[in-house]
């Protein structure tokens, strides 16, 4: 979009120079600035940025501290918790060298080398050797208190409560 010239616009620019009209014909180098308005940075402006980072810095620090006050929290959990179960483990370790120190558990162990006592006669089982049978003397079948017959619970209930069930 072209422009046209304002007919109302002056064509000489020395009627919008500030100076009295006595001074305007000869131009200097220097140009007075004092008299357009200042936008610029302002004593004020200068101190209430500088208060503002101040604050930020402040508040930046603050936060960096938090942040490190809550890690070292977190690290003083994680350090109590491995201390809770390393004392569980040291004293599992303790009864654990309380039992195998005992003369029953080293007659024990032993008697898996074939040593024993003089009357005693060592005997180890194959290792192909065939599973018992169920009915086998020892074992859980025929022990006081076994069950013999395989009834399930529920039938076993219905019966107390309702009689057999003819």
């Amino acid at each position: 979009m072209s422009r046209r010239p304002d007919p109302a616009a002056p064509d000489d620019p020395s009627e919008f120079d500030p100076r009295p009209a006595g001074d305007r014909g000869a131009r200097t180098a220097v140009t007075d600035l004092s008299a357009l308005p200042v936008a610029g940075i302002t004593r004020r402006r200068v101190a209430i940025l500088a208060g503002a980072m101040l604050a930020t810095w402040i508040v930046i620090a603050f936060a960096r501290q938090v942040g490190e006050a809550s890690t070292a929290t977190a690290r003083f959990d994680d350090i109590a918790s491995s201390n809770a179960a390393l004392r569980t483990e040291v004293a599992t370790l303790e009864r654990e060298l309380d039992l195998i120190a005992r003369q029953r558990y080293i007659e024990q162990q032993g008697r898996a080398y074939g040593l024993g006592g003089a009357r005693e006669i060592p005997f180890t089982l194959a290792k192909n050797a065939p599973l018992l049978p169920d009915d086998a003397p020892g074992s859980a079948a025929l022990r006081v208190g076994a069950q013999t017959d395989r009834v399930a619970p529920l039938e076993r209930w219905l019966t107390v409560l309702f009689g057999p069930s003819d």
